[in-house]
């Protein structure tokens, strides 16, 4: 279930950028997503994929999600993360991939360049993040 505080978020971003959000899919995709892969995906990055599965945010320049159904599809093996520990569930501009620990809620960007994880790109989960995308990108708010 999609909570009010995701909708109202989703809905404030929509207003200030060029978005591009795919078809929901639902939990019990997810859930199958979950046992065939062997993770468990942050809790409200879950209700985002109830919304929208994967996406865009601030075309061009911003950042992309991935889904369970729709391209790109999460890969849990994705080379681009930091190590086994990790899953990657989107990419900004940039290529950094944006991360979540398996089977922890918080959400990060790893840093590829540097071979790091910032501090200040850590995440308490999904909607924490969401709510600092302005930041993130560099743009106002």
């Amino acid at each position: 279930m999609v909570s009010a505080e995701l909708k109202l978020i989703i809905d404030e971003l929509s207003t200030q950028g060029k978005m591009i959000f795919h078809e929901e899919t639902t939990e019990e995709k997810i859930t199958t997503f979950e046992k065939e892969n062997n993770v468990v995906l942050p809790s409200k990055y879950k209700e985002w994929l109830q919304l929208s599965d994967g996406g865009e945010f601030f075309l061009p320049a911003g950042i992309q999600l991935y889904g369970i159904e729709h391209k790109p599809v999460i890969n849990v093996n994705d080379n681009s993360r930091p190590n086994d520990d990790y899953i990657v569930i989107g990419a900004l501009a940039s290529g950094d991939p944006i991360i979540c620990a398996k089977n922890s809620e918080k959400i990060a960007i790893y840093n590829q360049e540097a071979g790091r994880i910032e501090d200040d790109e850590v995440y308490d989960d999904f909607i924490v993040f969401l709510k600092h995308l302005h930041d993130l990108l560099g743009i106002g708010g």
